[in-house]
């Protein structure tokens, strides 16, 4: 039999929950519970704004950083180097033994590299010839 399919680029909550909800399902009983919990790191301003930090999770041991930004006023002062430290604390203290993050930006990669992650692979160029770069560290 073969499946209709609809090719979109709009769907709606319910139609991502259809998707989701069976493969969480799915692999909570074949891997065991995730144990995700999120992490935030961020910077503020003088009045209390946020401008910056790190966003990431914990889950099956590992941490990742899905977001780091720094705003340029800012950069070159480690405070990259920090985020990643207090992440990685966070995830010592939450049982995780690595970590991992991507970029598509050398610049980033070459930082993450200075705090100890390891290129684990990468993927591309994509259409404005940079590539993804994923990487790893044990803590």
């Amino acid at each position: 039999m073969d499946a209709p399919l609809t090719i979109t680029d709009t769907w709606t909550p319910e139609e991502e929950k259809a998707v989701e909800a069976p493969l969480v399902a799915y692999n909570i009983e074949r891997f065991g519970p995730s144990d995700m919990q999120k992490l935030g790191i961020f910077l503020r301003d003088a009045d209390g704004n946020v401008e910056g930090g790190l966003v990431g999770r914990t889950a099956r041991g590992w941490l990742y950083t899905q977001l780091i930004f720094i705003p340029e006023h800012l950069r070159g002062q480690g405070i990259a180097g920090k985020l990643l430290a207090a992440a990685e604390d966070e995830a010592k203290h939450r049982g995780c033994i690595g970590a991992y993050i991507d970029s598509m930006n050398p610049d980033a990669v070459a930082a993450y590299q200075k705090y100890g992650y390891e290129i684990a692979g990468s993927v591309g160029p994509f259409s404005a010839g940079n590539g993804l770069t994923w990487l790893s560290k044990k803590l």
